[in-house]
C-alpha cells in the first residue's frame, strides 16, 4: 500500500501512452497530471489493481479512463471496460469524459445503461456492440439478466466513488456484477472516503490493490475559510445572513440531514432567495430539473446532503457554505473543495455550535492549522435588492423524442425571434423537454415568442420554470 503525492504537475508524456493519445490530450486542454492522476495512471498502466482515494473535480475519471483505454482493442466488438457509478448524473459525466478521451482511437463505442430510461434503446445501442460501458449497478444488473449484456470479454472494471455507492445500499448489486467479470481482469476501485465495506469489497474483488492516497488539502490562498459560532436556533437564519453580506452569485449549502435542507429551503424561499434542495428521496426527473437549473445559473443557492451532492461537478461555485459540520473531516474537505476550482478563487462558510466543537477540532487536526472565527454581527447587507440569480430557466415541451436539438433551439432565438447570443445559457435537451437558460430581464419575453414562434418549423410551447416546482 502507498500513500503517494509525487509527481503532481508532471506532463502526461512521461506515461506510457501512444502519440495518438498524447496528442488527443494536448488538444483536450490535459498538460500537467493532476495528483490523483501522476498517483495512480503508472500503477494502472502497468495493469496494478488499485484503491484510489479522490473526490469529484480531482481528474480521477481521466485517471481510470486512460488505463481501461490503454487495454482496449477496438477492432474486438465486444464490452472490455465496464464503469459502476451511483447516480445516471455521475454515469453521463463519466460516459462523456471518456468519449472525449477516446477520440485518439477509431470508432470506440461508449455505452450509458442507467435507470429511469426505457431498456428498449439501451438493448439496441448493447446489440450494436459497444466496448465500454458505463452504467449504475441496478440497470447493468438488469441487462446483465436478461442476456443483452455479457461480460466476458471484459478486461477492466472501475468501481467510481465506491464509497456512495456503498451509502445507496449497492453492496450486494456490486457483487453480484463483479461475481459476472473475468477472474482475470484488472480492477480499479475510486472513493473519497473509506467506510468498512471498502476494505470488504476489495477482500472479495481486488487481487493485492495498491492503496492510493492524495493529500485532502486545499491551498490557503484559493479558498478563504471563514467560521461562525451560532446557537441552533439562529442556525438557518445565519445562511441568510451569509448570503446578504457575501452575495455569492452560486453557492452550495450543505446540511447533515433531509430534514434540514428542507427547513432551509422553506426560510430562504419565504425571504425571496432563489433557492433549491437536492436530497436522495427526489424522483430522477425532480432531481435532473434541479441539476440544470443550478448549473445554468438560474438558481442561487442549492441547499444539499452529502449523499445526493456526491457525484456533482458544478464549475465557477463562489461559496460553499456548511450550515451543520460534517462529523467527519474528510468529507468538509470535499465539501468545500468544490468552490475555487482551477484558476477562481473560492469561498468556505461554516456555521459550528458548542456541541459541535468536536468536529470542528477533527477538522482542524486534519487541516493542520486552527480555523479562522469571525463574529455574526459582522454580517451585514451588501449591494442593493435581493441576490437574484443572472439566468431564468424556461421549459419547451418537446425533447430528443421530437428531434429538437440545443442548436435548433438557439437557432430559431438568435434568428426570427431576434435574441443575441449572449443572453442564452445553457441548453438542456432530455428525451420529452428541453431547458433553456435566458437572461433574466427578457425571460417573460422569450416565452412569448417561443408561444408565437417555431422551433426547427413547429409550434411549440414554453413556460417559465419558477423555485419549489417540478414538471416532466
Amino acid at each position: 500500500m502507498t500513500s503517494q503525492d509525487n509527481q503532481a504537475g508532471a506532463a502526461f508524456s512521461t506515461l506510457a501512452l501512444g502519440s495518438a493519445q498524447l496528442a488527443n490530450l494536448q488538444q483536450l486542454g490535459y498538460t500537467q497530471m493532476t495528483p490523483i492522476q501522476a498517483a495512480s495512471l503508472p500503477l494502472a498502466l502497468r495493469g496494478q489493481d488499485l484503491i484510489a482515494q479522490a473526490s469529484t473535480g480531482s481528474g480521477k475519471t481521466a485517471a481510470f479512463g486512460l488505463a481501461l483505454l490503454a487495454r482496449l482493442n477496438p477492432r474486438r466488438f465486444a464490452v472490455q471496460a465496464l464503469v459502476l457509478c451511483p447516480t445516471r448524473e455521475l454515469a453521463d459525466q463519466v460516459a462523456t469524459e471518456v468519449r472525449r478521451l477516446a477520440r485518439a482511437e477509431e470508432n470506440i463505442k461508449v455505452v450509458t445503461l442507467c435507470g429511469g430510461v426505457p431498456l428498449r434503446g439501451q438493448i439496441a445501442s448493447l446489440e450494436h456492440g459497444a466496448h465500454i460501458v458505463v452504467g449504475t449497478p441496478g440497470r447493468v444488473m438488469d441487462h446483465l439478466e436478461r442476456g443483452s449484456l455479457t461480460l466476458e470479454a471484459l478486461n477492466t472494471l472501475v468501481l467510481d466513488e465506491a464509497d456512495r455507492m456503498l451509502d445507496m445500499g449497492f453492496f450486494d448489486d456490486i457483487a453480484t456484477v463483479a461475481r459476472q467479470c473475468p477472474k482475470e481482469r484488472q480492477t480499479l476501485l475510486f472513493s473519497a472516503t473509506y467506510p468498512e465495506g471498502i476494505a470488504k469489497l476489495s477482500a472479495q474483488f481486488l487481487k493485492n490493490p495498491q492503496q492510493i492516497t492524495v493529500q485532502a488539502q486545499h491551498a490557503e490562498a484559493k479558498i478563504e475559510q471563514r467560521w461562525y459560532e451560532v446557537k441552533d436556533s439562529e442556525r438557518l437564519h445565519a445562511v441568510s445572513l451569509l448570503l446578504g453580506h457575501f452575495r455569492p452569485e452560486s453557492s452550495i449549502a450543505f446540511c447533515n440531514t433531509k430534514q434540514q435542507c428542507r427547513d432551509l429551503v422553506a426560510v430562504l424561499q419565504a425571504q425571496g432567495y432563489s433557492a433549491l434542495a437536492l436530497f436522495g428521496e427526489l424522483e430522477q426527473r425532480e432531481r435532473d430539473q434541479v441539476l440544470v437549473r443550478f448549473a445554468n445559473r438560474s438558481c442561487s443557492v442549492l441547499v444539499a446532503t452529502d449523499v445526493a451532492a456526491r457525484g456533482l461537478d458544478i464549475a465557477n461555485l463562489a461559496a460553499v457554505i456548511n450550515v451543520d459540520v460534517t462529523p467527519d473531516p474528510e468529507v468538509h474537505i470535499h465539501r468545500i473543495g468544490r468552490t475555487g476550482r482551477g484558476d477562481a478563487e473560492g469561498l468556505a462558510l461554516s456555521l459550528a455550535s458548542m456541541d459541535e466543537m468536536g468536529s470542528v477540532g477533527k477538522i482542524e487536526q486534519l487541516q493542520g492549522r486552527e480555523s479562522r472565527w469571525y463574529p455574526l454581527a459582522e454580517l451585514t447587507p451588501t449591494g442593493s435588492g435581493l441576490l437574484l440569480p443572472p439566468m431564468a430557466t424556461l421549459q419547451i415541451i418537446g425533447g430528443r423524442k421530437e428531434k429538437i436539438r440545443a442548436g435548433d433551439v438557439l437557432g430559431a432565438l438568435t434568428g426570427e425571434m431576434g435574441f443575441t447570443r449572449e443572453q442564452v445559457g445553457k441548453i438542456n435537451v432530455n428525451d420529452f423537454s428541453t431547458y433553456v437558460a435566458v437572461d433574466r430581464a427578457i425571460a417573460a419575453q422569450v416565452v412569448q415568442r417561443l408561444n408565437s414562434g417555431r422551433v426547427k418549423g413547429k409550434s411549440v410551447k414554453a413556460r417559465l420554470v419558477t423555485d419549489g416546482e417540478f414538471s416532466e
